[in-house]
This record gives structure tokens, sequence and C-alpha cells, in this order.
């Protein structure tokens, strides 16, 4: 089977759950964020010297598959969602680096090429989470997959930092 069948040709494609919506629709906006960030992260990967956010950000890659999944499908899921346990596993990560970092202002961002990358993957992730809520004004998702995307954000940002602090660079503003 091809990856390219001609069905996009004139503007439409499948959701995973069959219906046939707009190029431009929310929900496909909404993934289409979503595989952008995922493509960010697998960069920001490349770039990172700690093997533990290497590891953690490979997690988020695949916990990504499972956003992405069920922003593409109505009804019915052919992939598992997010759960209350993925949120909270991003929420301990959190106050894990936070607890290693104490944060005491306002961060100049990007002093290292991983952290710039990482939040540049931030930046992308707010926007998906921006995409998510206007689909949420007209169709009903998950609460635990808007709690995720929002955790996410701070996640990436945390993390990023925490690359900074291994080279002593994590800088203030003044």
């Amino acid at each position: 089977m091809s990856i390219s069948t001609g069905g996009g040709d004139k503007g439409e494609t499948s959701l995973w759950s069959g219906e046939r919506v707009s190029k431009d629709d929310l929900r496909v906006e909404a993934y289409g964020t979503i595989d952008e960030l995922n493509s960010h992260i697998g960069e920001a990967r490349h770039y990172c010297k700690s093997k533990e956010t290497k590891e953690l950000l490979l997690r988020i890659q695949n916990d990504l598959f499972k956003v992405a999944g069920q922003l593409a499908s109505k009804g019915k899921l052919f992939i598992e969602p997010i759960t209350e346990t993925d949120v909270q596993w991003l929420t301990e990560k959190v106050h894990h680096y936070e607890k290693i970092i104490k944060l005491k202002g306002f961060v100049i961002s990007g002093t290292t090429i991983q952290s710039a990358k990482l939040d540049i993957c931030r930046t992308v992730a707010r926007r998906a989470e921006r995409r998510i809520v206007s689909l949420c004004k007209t169709e009903e998702i998950a609460n635990e997959l808007l709690k995720y995307m929002n955790r996410l954000s701070d996640f990436l940002f945390i993390l990023a930092r925490f690359e900074e602090h291994l080279e002593g660079k994590l800088t203030y503003k003044r």
C-alpha cells in the first residue's frame, strides 16, 4: 500500500475513524500541530546532552501518538487514549525538576542549543493546546487530553531549564 493515494488531492482527508473532512478542519489543524510538535521533539532529542532528557522526550513522543490518535478520531478510538495517569506522570516530572532547579525569576530562554530547541517545542505545544481549545468549542474532547497538553508545555519549559542547569547556563532576566 502506498502512502500516496491521491485521496487528498481535492483538499479533503480521512480521519482515522473514517470520516472525510476538509484539510483545514479544526480537528486536522489540531492533530497536524501535534505532528509538528512531535517532529520538533525528535530534533531536540538529538541536541540534548542528558540521557535522562532524551529518554523523557522519547516517552513524550510516544504519548503524542495517543494525543494525535484521539484528535484524528470521532467516536471509537483506534489507539489508547491519554489518561489521568499520563497527566499525573507529567505533573510529577515537572515538580521533580522544579526541586532540582529552584527557579528564582524570569528566565532568558535559549542559552544553549538544546534549551533553545526545547523552548521551540514548548511554544509549538502551546499552539497545539490553543488549536485543541478551539476544537472544544464545537466538539467534545477528553478533559485528560486538555490537561495533558497544558502540563506538557510546563514540562518542556522545565526540561529546557534542566538542560541549561546541567551546563551552568541558566540565565535570569535582570
